[in-house]
């Protein structure tokens, strides 16, 4: 899948939202720790975890957009470190376990937060590959998802959220 347009359209909103939000300075922590709870609220919507529990998972909609907010951050941390000239998603890990998955996820958000290089960040798209794949979502999902969240994420803003 292409990154070009999704780097593009999270620059828009990123400028956006730190224009109207006064937000100055170095922001790329913040957007980090921000990743980490995204993907963290993933994990809870899925509840992959929760072995203690027979509730099911949430509806694959509401898994979808948790997954997306994780992909505008994961967007907005490469542009912090000018890493947007990746162009197209890297392969997937072959990861069959969510559970593992998302600590796999998790710890290479870490790697890359203390080393901004693109190849750990291309781990951390890796990783998200596979989580869509575990969690049947193509990548025409993940777009459409992505763009329709964008647009909330805009009005969001004009709505004082």
């Amino acid at each position: 899948m292409n990154l070009e347009k999704l780097f593009t359209m999270q620059e828009e909103l990123d400028s956006y939202i730190q224009t109207n939000n006064e937000a100055n300075g170095d922001l790329f922590e913040k957007k980090g720790l921000a990743l980490i709870v995204e993907l963290a609220e993933l994990a809870n919507e899925t509840r992959a975890f929760k072995f203690w529990s027979s509730k099911g998972p949430s509806e694959r909609e509401v898994i979808l957009e948790e997954y997306v907010d994780s992909i505008h951050f994961l967007l907005s941390v490469g542009i912090e470190q000018d890493l947007n000239m990746l162009k197209e998603w890297p392969d997937p890990y072959p990861e069959q376990d969510l559970t593992a998955l998302f600590l796999k996820t998790n710890r290479s958000i870490l790697e890359f937060m203390d080393k901004h290089s693109m190849s750990t960040y291309q781990t951390v798209w890796s990783c998200y590959g596979s989580i869509a794949e575990l969690l049947g979502f193509t990548y025409e999902d993940v777009m459409e998802a992505y763009v329709a969240k964008n647009q909330k994420n805009y009005d969001r803003q004009k709505e004082g959220y």
